[in-house]
């Protein structure tokens, strides 16, 4: 869509570039060294010309020089971890060179560190939220492939679980547990600056797989609503901010180079029978057919699918200023293997930074582009469960000539010598009978523009253009003889072509004012937000693998060439701050969002919040305090929204009456045509907001030169108007399940950080982080009515049986329970099989007896890091753990052994010689486990080898394993879940990296 912004941005542009020459006609130069107490040359320390970007860092000598600083009284910023961050003014003139020594005292304080928050950044002293960042120093080390994975037990109430161990593969954000019950969970992710989409797209299994992490210096955690709220709509499950590496000014051309080599193998594998423990258990409880069936092999599926892999990740960057353009240009490389063979991932990135201060420093020019496409290559998932239960005293290639049709895999045939179709498939022929590849591509990229307006003092005006687009394709093939295909589809096979385009579009703008007002400093902040997001999914014909020509058939939907449509949001934010002699701290923001997903009468939504802080600190009773270096006591309120139903057509415009064409699946006769016909979709007119409260109070602290540091935070967050998907009554033609706001939720928690500097040396130093949070969630209503006689709405599907579901959401316990039958054992400590007991004493056991039992949901998660450094050795790890949250184990429950024969063998778990029952018991509670469990992530081993090719390169050597260990009581192959089924996952590998550093 056209848009009045371009025409005035395109000649802001041109006067941008035409200020380049008298720019630069009017500065100077200014250079200089800095020391410590001693007058000690310090390396490394990061001089900046405030207000400015311009800046460099020091020399090994201390020494530092900056070019083109604007003529006039400037103010030089130098800041280094350990000292206290000084400033000093100096007077530049133009074509003249300035000296100025600088002595740094040390001091650990990180009050005046710049903490980035919803559009801008305050100091660290200044903040009212609830907010954490993580710098680059302190994130997750060794073979990262996702950027979330960086802050993995780092943030107090942020929990991040990956779907498995497969290359690339999704994970599960959550902070502060989730809000919603059907609507998305998922925290709102800004990369500088643009709000990025959390829809999939086909062919990536996890979006931010295609952002490289070694491009990113920070990621900054939002909780409360007090700093979330400037987001409004998608704020209420918190905000990652996520800040990408930038050049400085005057700063000297650095090249950096890193590699780092790695092999993963898997920990554990699935505690199965093998091939002669399957065949005498088939020979003591089997009858004749099942013992004539049985093989002479000795098969380890799991090894047979499974394989040590190898990664390479390399990466290359070029930093520094060209003239008054400082820039950072990088390039990464990263081909990882999958432990499931055929699985692989190739990565190639690249990303441009260009951060210009021109026109005597009023205008800030900020552009950010990155470039991503990665190659997937996919195995058949379903190999990993099919490992589990076939046959293991079968081999893997059969000589037998029924099979030679199926490519030599030994299958299970029926009578007739066709397949059996009710057992499962070879393992091995399902991955190497399929080829699942694809193409994603994806560009993020922005232009801020942040001009100091010369007609008012403190304003400034900020422009920021940006976009995010995402190009998938891929196809789906299947060798003609695999057993896949029975019946009419034998020796067709099949290929399956797809294509989808996701689009994001941004156009902000906002005028910020920053002025010392009577005995404090006021900043105010207003602005305008339009994002337009669109979703084109090309539906294909369903191609045999002998089809030769692919032509694209697009389902039309409500006359549009795409099945999604996509939609708009458009907003109205403000902030205020007030900060009173450094002591009394006032914030408070607004902001309207109007969403195309909701009707014209529900269309937008206000989020308020406030926020007030007190540093007890700044106080004269403790402004001379050696004990305590920082107090601050946090009082927060707001609220956020939220509206993401997904992508789908009911998703995005599910309060309008449409008629949606049956996709070949729905047709009526007329004479010899067949038509295709239309239904219509279900729809809610009032379907409005899902809006989120919270509250929270906190303390932040510090003692003894902050040796000891953190904060504690308590908190509350009320959901109400739950977009909940839920049953109506049948309408004559009408869908009678749709999503309502209905319900309401909360989650309660304490969430404590604590940093506790052990040693403070020239040469040992030894930090500790600890952070944990406990949070309890709670369902306090799902309907409309009260009904005393309503259990919930069944959810947790699980394998086994048809429609089966092991958990419920309802009102009075946590969501996602567990719904179960209570198990009844006999006096040798076993479960009877089909005997539970009667919890409502009415003589008949049945449905009514199931209970809600715990929940997926931990109540604790907790994280431990530590970094100790002596000389350039340094030995840092990180440990994460979840407590009293429950894991359903459907590979337990799904391991049987009945003598009724059913034509084919099937491996089970050891379960089955311990509960011995020959029918699946899948609602007993006896397949419920503590899932509790702590994680070493990351262990680390550095060593700075220093300077080498005459002093012009910095060598530094790593070596680092992840998932070194995990200490559990679940029997499964992995306590880390996301929503407590066990039924099948990709093993998480433990990995070892050795990694190289180079600077130049």
């Amino acid at each position: 869509m056209k848009h009045p912004y371009l025409p005035k941005l395109l000649f802001l542009l041109l006067f941008v570039c035409a200020g380049f020459t008298s720019a630069l006609a009017q500065t100077g130069s200014i250079s200089g060294r800095i020391v410590d107490e001693k007058s000690q040359g310090i390396p490394g320390v990061t001089v900046l010309i405030e207000g400015t970007s311009l800046g460099t860092s020091t020399n090994s000598d201390g020494q530092f020089s900056i070019q083109n600083v604007p003529a006039g009284p400037q103010t030089i910023v130098a800041s280094f971890v350990g000292f206290t961050t000084t400033r000093r003014p100096v007077t530049i003139s133009a074509g003249q060179n300035a000296t100025l020594d600088v002595s740094l005292s040390e001091n650990t304080t990180l009050l005046n560190e710049a903490v980035v928050i919803g559009y801008g950044t305050q100091r660290r002293q200044d903040l009212t939220g609830a907010v954490e960042q993580i710098s680059e120093k302190q994130f997750v080390k060794g073979q990262v492939t996702n950027p979330e994975q960086l802050i993995q037990g780092k943030v107090a109430g942020l929990q991040v679980t990956t779907g498995g161990g497969a290359p690339g593969t999704g994970s599960s954000i959550r902070i502060r547990g989730g809000s919603s019950l059907s609507a998305s969970n998922d925290p709102l992710i800004v990369i500088d600056g643009v709000p990025v989409d959390n829809q999939g797209i086909s062919g990536a299994a996890n979006p931010l797989s295609l952002i490289n992490p070694n491009d990113i210096e920070s990621i900054t955690v939002l909780k409360d609503a007090s700093s979330t709220a400037i987001y409004g709509s998608r704020a209420s499950n918190g905000v990652i901010l996520v800040t990408t590496k930038r050049g400085l000014q005057g700063e000297k051309l650095t090249v950096n180079v890193s590699s780092q080599n790695s092999i993963s193998e898997a920990v554990k594998y699935i505690d199965v029978l093998n091939g002669a423990e399957y065949r005498a258990l088939v020979n003591s409880r089997g009858n004749a057919q099942q013992k004539a069936q049985v093989g002479t092999a000795n098969t380890d599926w799991q090894k047979e699918i499974f394989r040590t892999a190898q990664t390479t990740d390399n990466n290359v960057s070029i930093a520094g200023s060209a003239g008054p353009v400082p820039f950072r240009v990088s390039g990464g490389y990263l081909d990882q293997e999958g432990l499931l063979i055929n699985n692989d991932l190739k990565r190639y990135t690249g990303s441009i930074s260009l951060t210009p201060v021109l026109l005597d420093s009023k205008l800030r020019v900020t552009l950010n582009l990155k470039g991503s496409w990665i190659d997937n290559n996919f195995s058949d998932g379903g190999a990993v469960a099919a490992a589990v239960f076939y046959d293991p005293t079968q081999p893997v290639y059969s000589s037998n000539p029924l099979l030679a049709k199926y490519g030599g895999y030994y299958q299970n045939l029926d009578v007739n010598g066709n397949i059996n179709t009710l057992s499962g498939r070879n393992p091995v022929g399902l991955i190497n009978q399929r080829r699942d590849r694809s193409t994603v591509k994806r560009s993020i990229g922005n232009i801020q523009l942040d001009y100091r307006l010369p007609f008012v003092d403190g304003l400034s005006a900020n422009l920021n253009v940006g976009y995010d687009i995402q190009r998938g394709r891929g196809s789906v093939y299947v060798a003609p003889n695999s057993a896949t295909f029975v019946g009419d589809r034998l020796g067709k096979g099949q290929n399956n072509p797809y294509a989808a385009n996701n689009d994001n579009k941004l156009l902000e703008a906002y005028l910020k004012y920053d002025k010392e007002i009577g005995i404090g400093r006021l900043e105010l902040l207003a602005g305008h937000s339009y994002q337009a997001f669109d979703y084109k999914t090309f539906v294909f014909d369903d191609f045999t693998a002998a089809g030769e020509v692919f032509i694209p058939a697009t389902m039309p939907i409500n006359g549009k060439d795409y099945t999604d449509p996509g939609y708009r949001l458009l907003s109205f934010y403000g902030r205020a701050n007030y900060n009173i002699k450094d002591k009394y701290l006032f914030t408070g923001t607004f902001r309207a969002d109007g969403s195309s997903r909701f009707p014209d009468n529900n269309r937008w939504g206000y989020f308020p919040s406030g926020a007030f802080a007190w540093r007890i600190k700044g106080e004269d009773f403790l402004a001379n305090n050696s004990v305590v270096s920082d107090l601050k006591l946090r009082f927060g309120y707001g609220q956020t929204g939220q509206q993401d139903l997904g992508t789908s057509v009911e998703g995005l415009y599910g309060y309008l009456a449409l008629y949606t064409p049956s996709q070949n699946t729905a047709s009526y006769q007329l004479g010899d045509r067949f038509y295709t016909t239309s239904r219509p979709s279900f729809y809610n007119l009032q379907r409005k907001w899902e809006t989120t409260t919270t509250y929270n109070v906190g303390l932040d602290y510090g003692f003894i030169d902050n040796r000891i540091s953190g904060s504690v935070d308590v908190y509350q967050r009320d959901t109400k108007d739950l977009l909940n998907f839920i049953e109506v009554a049948a309408l004559a033609n009408l869908s009678n399940a749709g999503n309502f706001n209905v319900g309401s939720m909360t989650n309660k928690g304490v969430e404590a950080i604590v940093n506790v500097d052990v040693l403070r040396g020239e040469k040992l130093n030894w930090s500790l982080n600890l952070n944990g949070n406990y949070n309890q969630n709670e369902i306090t209503r799902l309907t409309l009515v009260e009904s005393p006689n309503y259990i919930g709405v069944p959810t947790g599907g699980i394998g086994g049986g048809v429609g089966n579901n092991i958990q419920i959401n309802s009102v009075g316990y946590p969501a996602n329970s567990f719904y179960v039958y209570q198990q009844v054992y006999g006096t040798d400590g076993k479960p009877l099989e089909g005997v539970y007991v009667d919890r409502n004493k009415d003589g008949v056991v049945n449905g009514s007896d199931r209970y809600r039992y715990k929940s997926s949901r931990p109540k604790y998660i907790l994280g431990f890091g530590s970094n100790l450094s002596y000389g350039k050795a340094s030995l840092a790890f990180t440990m994460r753990s979840s407590l009293d949250n429950y894991m359903y184990n459907n590979l337990r429950s799904g391991s049987t052994f009945s003598a009724n024969s059913t034509g084919f063998l099937s491996n089970a778990t050891h379960e089955v010689l311990n509960s011995q029952f020959s029918t699946a018991q899948y609602f007993s509670d006896y397949y419920m486990e503590n899932a509790s469990y702590l994680r070493m992530e990351n262990i680390t081993l550095g060593y700075n080898v220093g300077k080498i090719a005459q002093d012009k390169a910095n060598v530094n050597l790593s070596l680092s394993v992840q998932n070194a260990f995990v200490i559990t009581d679940y029997t499964g192959l992995d306590p880390e879940v996301f929503n407590g089924i066990d039924n099948s996952i990709y093993p998480r590998p433990r990995t070892f990296t050795l990694g190289l550093n180079i600077g130049f």
